[in-house]
C-alpha cells in the first residue's frame, strides 16, 4: 500500500478556498439559475483541485474514486427517496390531492395567521412522521400553494414550512437524524430528546413569534382578499371531495407505524393514482390524450382498449414527466403543474456532484485535518460548544451532507467531551443544533437541493426566513456560555 502524507491545513483549505470563491462568481453570473447546472460543474471541478492536492500527497486515484464511491453510496437511499417524491407530488397532483388541499386551506387559513399556523402544522406532521423531507413534499407543497394564492411571499412561506418541519424532526423519536446523534454521542434516545428540548422549544417559541409579527404587520395584497376566483378555478378543474385526504392521511398512518419511507411514499402514490381514476377520471383521461403519439400500437391500443389506454398513458405520465392543468386563472395555472420523477433529476445531479466533492475530502482526510485545527481552540465549555456547531456547519458546507455533519464531529469530540467532565447530551444536543437544522440552508447540501426541488422555492429565497435553523445554533451556543442546562457526567449518568 502507498505510503502517504498528512495533509496541513493550508492544503486541506485549497479545495475549499476554491469551491468558496467559485461558487461566489458562478452565483454572481448565473443568479438563479446557478442550481441548473453551474453549481454542479463547480462542485465537481474543486473535486478535482482536492484529488490533484491528494495525489500529491501520495493518494492513488482508485482510493480516491472508492472514497467517491462510498459517499454516493451513502446517498443512495435519499436519491431514492427523491424520486418517488417527484412521483407523488406527480399522482397527488393528477389526483385532487394537492388542489384539495389547497381549495380548503384557503377556506380555513387567514392570511394574518398563515405562517404562524403553517409552523405549528408542519411541526404536528414531522413529530408524526419524523421526516422533514415527507412533511415538505405532502403538507408543504400544498401550503406553499395557498400561501401563493394568498399572496404571501414563497420565501417567507418556506421559512415557515421548513422551521415547522425541522423543529419536528429534531423531537420525533422516529427521524433517523435523531437517532444518530445521540449513538454518535454515546448516550440514549429519549435522553438525548428531553435535553435537546430545552434549546429546541425556546428557538421554535421565538420562531413562532416572528411568523405571528410577520402575519401581523404585512399588508394584505389585493390577491389575498378575493379567493372566489381561485376557488372556482380549482373546482371547476378538479371533483374536491374530502375524500381525498385518505391518500395522505394513509402515508402518514404508514409511517407513524414505522414503515420505511419507500415503501411508505410508493403505497401513497399507488393510491393516488387509483384515487385519480376515480374522483378525476376525465382529468386522466385528458393528460394520456395530451401526451399520446401516432404509432401502430398505440393506434392498435386505443383502438381496442381507449379507456385503458389513456388511463395508463395519464397515470404514468403523471409519475415521471411534466404535467399541467389550464384554467381560467393565471395564478391556479402556476399552482396545477408538476415534473415527476423527472423533476427530480436536476437535483439528483446536484447530490451526486456534492458527494464527488465531500467524498475526495474525506478519503484525503482533509475534512478531519481542517476540524482538529479547530479543537486547538478551545478553551472552555462555551468554546467547546461553538466549536462543535461550527465544525457541524463546515461539514454540511463542505461536505454536502448532513449525516457526514453528525457522524465525523460526533466521533471527533465524543472523547473530549467526556475528559471534560461532559454528559454526552451536551454533544447530542450541540450535533442536531446544528448538524440537522443548518443542511437546509446550503444551497449544494443534500438537503437544500432537496427542499429547493420540492417546494419551487431556491435556498437563498426561503433561507433568511428559516428561523428556527437560523436560531437553534446559537441557542445552543448562548446556553453554553450562560452554563445552562449543561448536565455534567456523574457516576450514574456517564454511559458504558
Amino acid at each position: 500500500m502507498t505510503d502517504t502524507k498528512e495533509p496541513s491545513l493550508i492544503q486541506s483549505l485549497i479545495p475549499v478556498i476554491f469551491l468558496i470563491v467559485l461558487l461566489s462568481v458562478n452565483v454572481g453570473m448565473f443568479g438563479d439559475n446557478a442550481l441548473d447546472g453551474s453549481n454542479q460543474i463547480v462542485l465537481l471541478l474543486s473535486g478535482a483541485v482536492a484529488a490533484v492536492v491528494a495525489m500529491r500527497l501520495g493518494f492513488k486515484w482508485d482510493t480516491l474514486q472508492k472514497g467517491i464511491v462510498k459517499t454516493i453510496s451513502s446517498a443512495m437511499g435519499s436519491i431514492l427517496i427523491l424520486l418517488l417524491i417527484g412521483s407523488l407530488a406527480g399522482s397527488w397532483m393528477l389526483s385532487g390531492v394537492v388542489p384539495a388541499m389547497i381549495y380548503y386551506g384557503l377556506q380555513i387559513l387567514n392570511p394574518t395567521i398563515f405562517l404562524f399556523a403553517a409552523c405549528i402544522v408542519c411541526s404536528i406532521v414531522s413529530i408524526a412522521t419524523g421526516s422533514s423531507w415527507t412533511t415538505a413534499a405532502t403538507v408543504g407543497i400544498a401550503l406553499i400553494g395557498i400561501g401563493k394564492a394568498l399572496g404571501i411571499s414563497e420565501g417567507i412561506v418556506a421559512g415557515a414550512i421548513l422551521s415547522g418541519a425541522y423543529f419536528g424532526d429534531k423531537m420525533s423519536p422516529l427521524s433517523d437524524t435523531t437517532n444518530l446523534a445521540p449513538a454518535m454521542a454515546g448516550t440514549d434516545l429519549f435522553t438525548h430528546i428531553r435535553y435537546m428540548a430545552f434549546t429546541t422549544v425556546p428557538s421554535i417559541s421565538i420562531a413562532l413569534v416572528l411568523f405571528l409579527i410577520i402575519g401581523l404587520t404585512r399588508e394584505v395584497t389585493i390577491v389575498a382578499t378575493d379567493t372566489s376566483e381561485i376557488l372556482m378555478a380549482i373546482s371547476g378543474t378538479f371533483h374536491i371531495s374530502g375524500w381525498l385526504f385518505m391518500v395522505p392521511i394513509v402515508v402518514v398512518v404508514l409511517i407513524v407505524r414505522k414503515m420505511p419511507a419507500l415503501p411508505a411514499l410508493m403505497i401513497g402514490t399507488l393510491l393516488a393514482v387509483a384515487f385519480a381514476v376515480v374522483f378525476q377520471y376525465d382529468k386522466v383521461l385528458e393528460v394520456g390524450k395530451s401526451v399520446a403519439v401516432n404509432g401502430m400500437f398505440l393506434e392498435y391500443f386505443v383502438n381496442n382498449f381507449p379507456g385503458f389506454t389513456y388511463i395508463f398513458l395519464g397515470s404514468v405520465q403523471s409519475l415521471f414527466g411534466d404535467i399541467a392543468f389550464i384554467t381560467n386563472n393565471d395564478m391556479v395555472n402556476e399552482l396545477l403543474t408538476s415534473g415527476g420523477m423527472a423533476g427530480m433529476l436536476n437535483t439528483i445531479w446536484l447530490i451526486l456532484s456534492a458527494m464527488v466533492f465531500g467524498g475526495v475530502m474525506e478519503r484525503a482526510g482533509f475534512l478531519k485535518r481542517i476540524a482538529a485545527s479547530i479543537m486547538s481552540l478551545v478553551t472552555s465549555t462555551g468554546s467547546l460548544v461553538s466549536s462543535t456547531v461550527g465544525t457541524c456547519i463546515f461539514f454540511n458546507v463542505t461536505a454536502s451532507d448532513q449525516y457526514l455533519a453528525i457522524v465525523v464531529p460526533g466521533r471527533m469530540y465524543a472523547d473530549i467531551y467526556r475528559d471534560r467532565g461532559l454528559a454526552p447530551e451536551n454533544l447530542s444536543r450541540s450535533l442536531e443544533d446544528s448538524g440537522t437544522v443548518t443542511s437546509v440552508l446550503v444551497p449544494w447540501n443534500t438537503c437544500g437541493a432537496y427542499h429547493s426541488s420540492v417546494l419551487s422555492v431556491s435556498t437563498m429565497a426561503y433561507a433568511p426566513f428559516c428561523f428556527f435553523n437560523l436560531i437553534s445554533p446559537f441557542m445552543s451556543m448562548f446556553f453554553a456560555f450562560a452554563g445552562i442546562k449543561i448536565r455534567k457526567l456523574t457516576q450514574k449518568a456517564e454511559p458504558a
